[in-house]
């Protein structure tokens, strides 16, 4: 049996965040993965998919040149070349992490991890027991249960495909189904999404969730809401996706059906029951210092943590949360309020704190102030599709409790609102700054 203090089950963003407190602090730190290095989000998610959209954003000033009297012939799009850049871009994340792991001093084991004891896992023929076991192990696509889910992919096939497809279907409408598909409709793909729900984007604000239905239906993109997928047959050659809406069966034919609905905590393999580990359908059961409440030697972090946004700051935030209190004893807890998330469509939306219809759930008495920014200087000049904002202000402290923003260099204007939330800084105070002229941080004061 080999004795560390900490060994932390996978090493993704949230297991290198529990490093950084513990290795400072002396503590020996094993680190176990199965796969890559930095896990999904630079291998397989966030980084290589921002290639893919900063391509789409280039084709969308493109589409807009006119705007500024720029004449330009139809651009022609390159996909395999496009998908050889995004792998050119990752390729060398893994080992980089690996010598940032090696002066940090953590030992790396490369394998699969299951529990044998309370305090002990084990990966291939080696057992190792720690003070403390981190399960930092992400997340994966939530399987669905329909005839034909076999033909099913995923974003990560979407990412390594050279191929362009001409019709895609994506099954449920969130985040990279609406990310994914704009990238594929500017470059010519047929596009439908296909939402089981009444709601389209769950957890962003309606009203903004609405403008981004808009301009996606503008790009050609087929939207259906309350449409549940029956199965998925191959026919000619291609991929016919039956689904139920209205009463009525629908049919749509494609070359690739991705599968959007959601990610569930990758834990599957680890057998909690071993490790003392109470959980609920792969739910881990944590207190308010990400603890697992049947185990406190065990904490949870990153994708794994079934309640809070599955984003790739939030698993570096509560790695960090976790190695403190590995640290320290029980002391941090995370405070998720003031956390900003974009969907990277074109144009993106960006959002941070409560939505409207969360903030009057609260029974917060707020005043809220809704700009559709098109007819603004701003806006024209940049020929924007789409430039709106809703801020919602408390009216008794004049503090801002939530920002949606669609368009309007929203993804980075958001950190402002982002950071007047953390600090209470009030509406007025935020009007009141001077900013830079003309940019799009100086309608800040006109959002307000």
């Amino acid at each position: 049996m080999e004795k560390y203090d900490v060994v932390i089950l996978g090493g993704g963003n949230a297991g290198m965040g529990v490093t950084v407190a513990t290795r400072a602090a002396g503590f020996s730190v094993a680190l176990v993965e199965a796969r890559d290095l930095g896990g999904t989000c630079p291998n397989r998610g966030c980084t290589p998919k921002k290639v893919l959209v900063a391509a789409a954003h280039a084709l969308d000033e493109i589409a807009r040149a006119g705007g500024h009297a720029i004449k330009v012939e139809p651009p022609r799009l390159d996909w395999r070349a496009l998908i050889e850049r995004e792998k050119d871009i990752i390729r060398d994340i893994p080992s980089k992490l690996s010598g940032l792991m090696a002066k940090r001093g953590v030992d790396v084991i490369q394998g699969e991890a299951a529990f044998v004891a309370s305090n002990a896992i084990r990966v291939g023929t080696r057992e190792l027991e720690a003070r403390n076991i981190v399960i930092a192990t992400g997340s994966k696509p939530r399987p669905l249960s329909i005839a034909g889910a076999e033909h099913l992919t995923t974003s990560d096939g979407v990412l390594s495909d050279p191929v362009l497809p001409g019709a895609v279907v994506f099954i449920g409408g969130g985040v990279i189904a609406f990310e994914l598909g704009h990238v594929y409709a500017r470059a010519g793909v047929e596009v439908t999404i296909l939402e089981a729900l009444p709601q389209l984007l769950g957890g962003f604000d309606e009203d903004a969730a609405a403008q981004i239905r808009g301009e996606s239906e503008r790009l050609g993109i087929s939207i259906h809401t309350k449409a549940w997928v029956k199965k998925i047959e191959k026919t000619d050659g291609r991929l016919r996706v039956s689904f139920a809406k209205d009463g009525a069966e629908r049919l749509v034919d494609a070359d690739r059906v991705v599968n959007c609905a959601g990610r569930v905590a990758n834990v599957e393999g680890l057998d909690l029951g071993a490790g003392v580990i109470v959980h609920r359908e792969g739910r881990i059961e944590i207190d308010d210092h990400l603890r697992s409440r049947s185990n406190p030697d065990v904490y949870v972090c990153g994708d794994a943590v079934w309640s809070s946004p599955q984003l790739s700051p939030v698993a570096t935030y509560e790695g960090g949360i976790v190695g403190r209190n590995i640290v320290d004893g029980p002391k941090h807890r995370p405070d998720y309020g003031h956390i900003p998330a974009s969907l990277y469509s074109i144009p993106a939306m960006a959002s941070v704190g409560l939505t409207e219809a969360r903030a009057r759930e609260r029974g917060l008495d707020v005043k809220v102030y809704i700009n559709n920014m098109q007819d603004w200087l701003t806006a024209r000049t940049y020929a924007e599709t789409v430039a709106w904002s809703k801020i919602i202000v408390e009216d008794a402290t004049d503090r801002i409790v939530g920002a949606h923003m669609v368009g309007h260099a929203g993804e980075e204007l958001i950190h402002i609102f982002a950071l007047a939330m953390k600090h209470a800084i009030t509406a007025s105070q935020l009007a009141d700054m001077v900013y830079g002229f003309p940019t799009f941080s100086a309608d800040i004061r006109n959002m307000l």
